[in-house]
């Protein structure tokens, strides 16, 4: 944007922890997947997993798929932001591309549970954004589950019965949101990192701008 013929510079800004948790199939894989198709500054955290890869699923883009031994040495030295069990399987967020990010001025995007939310802010509440995805009825969550095809009847039933136990957690978020319609969901999701963007604490150039307007006075 150019004004009397300058250029206008950006505020300088260090990026956000924007994390998005929901019970399976609630919504938020498909809200994360709408917002970094929209927004260039967001990148998701890819995940480290021991779990099987699914079809389709890319090795570096969906997850990092490893071993449990270069897991638990990952965990052992403190490679991991975050880490959980979950099923049977582990998953953790790898430390050094979300530091990178962050100074960089670029949000980061994490699909992660309540464990790993609480992991987070317990050693980066400054830069953590924590969102909670309910759906609208019960019967509409078991619907969704169903109709995503991903996966077995008896694994269906084990995230129906974790339901409960995930949404008694949604206290511990900053913001809660009710998926009844898609697009409503994904706007109210872009409302909540547009006004966490502008937050002062997050304008780390913000000092600099306003010495700079107050010596043209």
């Amino acid at each position: 944007m150019r004004r009397g013929g300058r250029k206008q510079r950006r505020i300088a800004r260090r990026g956000l922890m924007l994390v998005l948790s929901s019970p399976s199939g609630a919504g938020k894989t498909t809200l994360s997947r709408l917002l970094l198709k929209s927004d260039r500054n967001v990148e998701l955290s890819v995940s480290v997993t021991t779990r099987p890869r699914r079809r389709g699923e890319i090795d570096g883009h969906d997850y990092h798929f490893i071993g449990i031994a270069e897991f638990k040495k990952m965990v052992r030295t403190g490679e991991l932001l975050e880490w959980a069990e979950v099923f049977g399987n582990c998953y953790g967020t790898p430390r050094r591309p979300v530091e990178k990010a962050l100074h960089a001025g670029r949000d980061v995007l994490f699909d992660i549970d309540w464990q790993g939310t609480q992991q987070l802010r317990e050693k980066a509440r400054d830069d953590l954004v924590s969102v909670f995805v309910l759906p609208p009825t019960v019967k509409e969550l078991e619907r969704r589950l169903k109709r995503r095809a991903q996966d077995s009847s008896i694994i269906i039933r084990s995230r129906m019965a974790k339901a409960a136990g995930e949404m008694s957690h949604w206290p511990e978020y900053d913001y809660v949101i009710v998926n009844r319609d898609k697009a409503e969901a994904f706007a109210e999701v872009r409302a909540i990192l547009a006004a966490e963007r502008l937050k002062r604490e997050r304008q780390i150039g913000l000092s600099r701008f306003v010495r700079a307007l107050q010596a043209k006075l």
